[in-house]
């Protein structure tokens, strides 16, 4: 499954009304811990989930990190049915994000 990459006119559709659980990382092109945790969603991509990894840039969607209150990046939101279940702050090992989502 491909990552998903968000804006402000995709974002209800692709996040919020997703059929399945969504891993949402808001993410800066210029944050090297940023450039870490897309190297582990890109592997984590490599297989067929049960949920969605969908990416929103920060510096191209400010009404999306103001909305969301984003301080700091990486910024992980677990997203089901419309709602927070889980949120993390900088980088996060596979291994977590993986036993986080198989929770769902």
């Amino acid at each position: 499954m491909a990552i998903i990459h968000a804006n402000s006119e995709n974002f209800k559709e692709v996040v919020l009304q997703s059929d399945k659980p969504v891993l949402l990382d808001f993410f800066a092109t210029w944050c090297g811990p940023c450039k870490m945790l897309g190297q582990v969603l890109e592997n984590m991509a490599k297989e067929e989930k049960n949920y969605k990894i969908v990416k929103v840039d920060i510096d191209e969607c400010e009404d999306l990190r103001d909305e969301w209150g984003i301080m700091s990046v990486p910024s992980l939101f677990i997203v089901k049915d419309g709602q927070v279940v889980d949120s993390m702050v900088g980088f996060q090992q596979q291994k977590v994000l993986e036993e986080k989502m198989s929770r769902l």
